[in-house]
């Protein structure tokens, strides 16, 4: 899980500097408070996929999830954009978790017949 959630991470981290960037462009908002608002997100993308495997990570995921739609009312692009980061979030943290059993599953049958087991397999 923790793979392909910190690959949306990492994603949504370009996806907000860009967005950042035609933020810009509204004469009603500061450099300061674009530059403010998108590096703290920014930077919440990046510590996150360090934390993915601590309690509340993923639920703070979500909560930058919501947060990047809700920045379409700023850059109206971000609706479209934060709908699609959204639905990738979901995909990795459901599929991630699969995986993550398929492996637990595998390496306890390896290690049940006496195999070693891969070195990535847990």
């Amino acid at each position: 899980m923790r793979t392909l959630c910190a690959s949306t991470l990492i994603g949504e981290f370009f996806v907000i500097g860009f967005a950042g960037l035609v933020a810009m462009k509204d004469p009603d908002l500061t450099q300061t408070a674009v530059w403010t608002v998108c590096g703290v997100t920014m930077l919440l993308s990046v510590l996150l996929c360090g934390m993915l495997s601590r309690p509340g990570a993923v639920q703070l995921g979500w909560a930058l999830q919501i947060g990047l739609v809700l920045s379409g009312f700023v850059v109206p692009t971000m609706f479209f954009l934060g709908a699609v980061f959204a639905g990738l979030w979901w995909c990795s943290v459901h599929y991630g978790r699969k995986i993550d059993t398929i492996k637990a599953r595998w390496a306890a049958a390896q290690e049940a017949q006496g195999a070693p087991a891969a070195p990535d397999a847990a």
